[in-house]
């Protein structure tokens, strides 16, 4: 499906290189056939070295003779960076764009209006083949465009697509984000092991073959969480201790805190902020 195409990425951060090396790893596309703008010329020689694509410092350079043009910058760039491509892209070259709270309106008021969009909210894990993406565009993406966007999206993990762009901006709060609140999760187990006497090492093998097996097992076993927990919890036993004090603690409202937190913050991004409404510390 992307071997007729011609793909330049915006951008070489984290996502950006996971989305080259996940093309390259399912053969979709060829070296030859990626350009990458970077601006930092340290980053920019170490993926070119890496992955063997093409390499350029200017943006408007980049595209012009892209088919696709994965836009894997910052929000808080994007303005500056649609004013680079403005009059560049050809009208009918696809922007596939991962910034989060960046609208399809924003986006096309630089553009243009008859530029085809894909606005995407992937996950870190798809730096492995394990993520999942959230996605939707504009009336205008062809059938054949289409096509291109899921093998993009599939070659990275699962995806899913939206009709309501709004959408986009709660799966930014719940997947988007999702890998930190699991990893920061994660690192309180192993502190709590490495408290009780473990050595690190054999806590975070005990903390992430934990994590992976309950996955996996919910994954498998289609039960709802409730009777996963259920199942694992005696009347009066460890686990129904531990789940007490979690609960006293008031887990679920902290975690339901901090999706609807980065939800908003979704949102003030698409509108252009980049200074944060709230006090940090509170």
């Amino acid at each position: 499906m992307l071997s007729d195409l011609h793909i330049a990425f915006i951008g070489g951060g984290v996502m950006g290189e996971a989305m080259i090396k996940s093309l390259l790893r399912a053969g979709l596309t060829t070296p030859s056939d990626i350009t990458l703008a970077e601006i930092n010329p340290e980053r920019r020689t170490l993926l070119s070295d890496r992955y063997g694509v093409h390499a350029s410092a200017s943006n408007a350079e980049a595209v012009r003779s892209a088919d696709v043009v994965v836009l894997s910058i910052k929000p808080q760039v994007m303005d500056q960076v649609l004013n680079e491509l403005r009059g560049a892209v050809p009208p009918s070259t696809l922007i596939f764009s991962i910034a989060a709270g960046v609208t399809l309106a924003r986006i096309q008021a630089v553009l243009g209006a008859q530029q085809p969009i894909v606005r995407v909210m992937p996950n870190t894990p798809a730096q492995i083949g394990c993520g999942i993406s959230v996605w939707t565009c504009t009336p205008n993406v062809n059938e054949h465009q289409r096509c291109a966007a899921i093998s993009i999206l599939q070659a990275m993990g699962e995806e899913i697509f939206v009709e309501d762009e709004h959408e986009l901006d709660m799966a930014t709060a719940l997947s988007g984000t999702g890998p930190a609140y699991v990893f920061l999760f994660m690192e309180a187990l192993i502190d709590a092991g490495v408290h009780m006497g473990f050595s690190r090492p054999v806590a975070e093998r005990l903390v992430m073959q934990t994590l992976r097996g309950s996955v996996e097992y919910a994954i498998a076993s289609k039960l709802h969480p409730a009777q996963l927990r259920n199942q694992v919890t005696s009347p009066g036993g460890t686990t129904a201790a531990a789940l007490y004090e979690l609960e006293k603690g008031g887990l679920r409202t902290v975690i339901s805190r901090a999706v609807w937190a980065a939800y908003k913050r979704s949102v003030e991004l698409g509108k252009g902020k980049t200074e944060t409404s709230h006090d940090p510390l509170r």
